[in-house]
This record gives structure tokens, sequence and C-alpha cells, in this order.
């Protein structure tokens, strides 16, 4: 079917909205064609406005894990927005959204409400400066943490040199102050602490990654950014952004028993309103204004409607809808490793839990070094191969795919033979 009302509203928002969208990502640059605008959700099923439906692996990029406008998290969003939309004053609901936050990661001993995940990754490094009184920070090559000046860094030539802007309009001397190490290298962690620890703020890591697509930690590292933080009195954070009520209730610090001096939490948590967290150790916490000298706030901070969204999803994060989670991206991971080997085409999927990506790279994918190595063309073929048969795929190869409470296991061979079909396409590519 022809995408003809989604052309003409592209047209139309490129004359009002740089590049016609509101976030990169949604303007099929990596994968070409006109991006698909969205009249409606439910469920597992996305309908476009040219009158389309799509099986969503998006999930809004990972907050729908129960799916698209669930009866009661809607019914507690509308009776929210009967009692007003925001009061810029304290709400039992934020109180209760709190203790919610605790009783799920125990390592968040106290938490501040924010509207973003960049906010929350922001906050909780500016508090971990405040905090340690020291100015450099380390993240890793492929982890994302938002659109923060001081985030939006590339590794510089040398292995952990200083940090060169990513991104137009980021200061030199801002960029300088973040340190770039390789994901998984707990050999490159040592040694830049042993020359620098006592400059390090913190360390921030994505501990199962999703912005450079699905990428786990090996062995060890993990244990090792904390191992090393408590060592020379550095923070340590989980951006648990994107994982955090998606690998587990309690998130990956749950799912590898590993406690992080702090955390920063969205996606999920706000049930697909503008919700995020950020928090940690309680004498750390208590660095912030009122309390002490770092100062955050924010107007939106902890809406009720966010809030009430919020508390409805996180009720409904049972032991049953994480047992089906698993077993739905097993069925998924086998399905396409299946597809790929029938196709001879070369590529590997990655999951976990209900995190996935097919990469177009032989992989293993440990680090953005491998990830890097994907083949673009061939994942654009592939997407656009997925769209036409009904499955809305991430049109990204460094994004991962996620699966909801809502697919079914018809849903699952569906998005199975779609990719099938699609990578019989990218077998027949000139190379």
């Amino acid at each position: 079917m022809a995408q003809e009302r989604s052309s003409a509203l592209f047209e139309r928002a490129q004359r009002s909205i740089p590049g016609g969208v509101n976030s990169p990502v949604r303007a099929f640059r990596a994968v070409g064609g006109t991006p698909v605008f969205i009249d409606r959700a439910e469920g597992a099923r996305l309908f476009s406005a040219d009158g389309k439906e799509y099986i969503d692996f998006i999930g809004s990029w990972g907050p729908m894990i129960l799916g698209h406008a669930q009866p009661d998290v809607i019914a507690a969003v509308r009776e929210a927005a009967l009692r007003g939309l925001s009061y810029g004053a304290p709400t039992e609901l934020e109180v209760r959204f709190a203790e919610k936050i605790r009783e799920l990661y125990p390592s968040m001993e106290m938490l501040r409400c924010v509207s973003s995940g960049t906010e929350a990754t922001m906050s909780a490094l500016r508090v971990a400066r405040g905090f340690t009184k020291r100015d450099f920070i380390v993240k890793f090559e492929g982890c994302y943490h938002g659109h923060a000046d001081h985030l939006l860094v590339k590794a510089g030539s040398g292995l952990a040199s200083f940090g060169t802007p990513d991104s137009g309009g980021v200061p030199e001397a801002i960029a300088k102050t973040t340190l770039t190490l390789p994901f998984n290298d707990k050999e490159a962690l040592a040694a830049l602490f042993e020359r620098r620890g006592s400059e390090i703020a913190a360390v921030i890591v994505e501990p199962v990654v999703g912005n450079m697509g699905c990428v786990a930690p090996q062995d060890g590292f993990l244990e090792a950014i904390l191992e090393q933080c408590k060592a020379h009195g550095a923070i340590s954070i989980f951006d648990e952004v994107m994982t955090g009520c998606r690998l587990s209730a309690g998130g990956a610090q749950q799912r590898f028993g590993l406690k992080p001096d702090m955390t920063t939490l969205g996606k999920i948590v706000g049930g697909g309103m503008p919700l995020a967290v950020y928090g940690g150790r309680a004498d750390i916490m208590q660095c912030i204004a009122p309390l002490g000298p770092v100062y955050q706030a924010g107007t939106l901070s902890g809406n009720p409607i966010a809030v009430s969204a919020g508390l409805a999803t996180l009720a409904r994060l049972d032991a049953a809808l994480y047992e089906r989670l698993e077993s739905l991206g097993s069925r998924l991971e086998q399905g396409l490793n299946e597809a790929v080997k029938a196709s001879g085409v070369s590529a590997c999927v990655q999951r976990v839990g209900s995190m996935i990506t097919l990469f177009f790279h032989k992989g293993p994918v440990h680090s953005w070094a491998d990830a890097d190595g994907c083949n673009r063309k061939q994942f654009g073929v592939f997407f656009q191969g997925m769209l036409e048969r009904g499955v809305y795929w991430p049109p990204a190869q460094f994004e991962a795919a996620f699966i909801s409470g809502a697919h079914t296991e018809a849903d699952i061979d569906n998005a199975i033979e779609a990719a099938k079909a699609s990578l019989e396409l990218v077998s027949k590519m000139k190379t």
C-alpha cells in the first residue's frame, strides 16, 4: 500500500520541524524511504496514517512492555487527568511512586523524578561530581546516555584520551571532561583508574547496551566497574533507562545481582509518559538541594499524570510477564537464527531477555568496534522488506528491538516469516 498520507505529512513537517521529525532516528535516514506516520496504537500493533497495520517491535523505543493502550494504564491516566494536569506542588502519588521504585531497586535509597532519561543521566552525573568534588567522568563507546553536552562525546585518538565533541554545539572544554573507553574492556578500565583514579567522579554504563544494538556485558565487566569505583572513591552509575524493568522488574542489577552506587531509570517506569528517575545511596542523594549544594529542579517533574501511568504499569510487572517475555524472545531468537542460516547472509542475532538485535555482521558483537563493522546497506534492505511485510522493526542497525507482553506467538512467527523473505532480498544484493 502506498504511503501517500505519510509522504504528504512528512513534506508538511519538513517546513516546520528540522528534518521533519522531533527525534533523528524517526527520519529513516539510516534505512531510506519516507517515515511512516502513526495514527494510533493498540496492543502490539501500530496503525499508520495510510491505513496500514504493523506488528510493532519498537514499543515507543522500550516503554510499552505491556503493549500499547493497556486498559488499566489508560484508565489511570484518564482518572488523573480529570483531577488536573499539573500542580507544581507535592502529591501523594509521588510518594507512592518513590516507594515503589525503592521496593524494586534496593540500591536506590533516595530518588528524584524528572521528565526524561537525558535529565536523569545529566542530573546523576552532576550529583556524582558534587559529591566527589571531581570533574571527570568515564563512559563507554557505543553507550548512549542522552544528549547532554558532556555525554555527546566520542573517543580521542588514543586509549582513554580526552574526549572530542560528537555533535555540533558542544564546547571542546566540556567534552574534555569525559573519558571514553571500549565497552567490555576491563583492562582498559583498570589502566585508566591506575593513572587517573583520583580525578574520576563517576563511571556511567548501560549494563546491557541497547544503543549500539543489544550487546551484553562479558563476564566480570560490570563487577570490574563497581570494584574500580569503590577502590578509587568514584561513583558507579547504571544507566537503566532502557534496561530498567525490561530485563526484570528490578532491571539489569537484579538480573545480574549487582548494586551500583546510583541508577537512572526511564521509559517503562513512566508507562509511556514523560517520566524518569535518578537515585542511589542516601549519602550521595542528600547532596541535592534543598538538602545540599547540587541544584536540580523541574516544573513538571513527578507530575500526577505521568506518575499515575508509571504506577499502573509497575503494578503489572509480575513473574508471569517476564516468563512470557523470555519465551517469546527465545522463539524470535531461534527463528531469526534459522532464517539467517538459510539465507547465507553474514549476520548474527543477540538477545538479552526481551531486547534483541539482528546484526549484519558475522559476530559476536561485544563492543562498538565490532558493531561498527555491520553492513548498513544490508540492514536498510532488510528493514524495508520487514516494513513492506507489516513488521515495524527499529529503523536503525544500532537500536535494539523490543518484545512486549501484548505480542503473541503468532506475531513472533509472522515476524520470522517476514525476516526470512527480507533476508532473501539481502542475499540477492550485489556486494
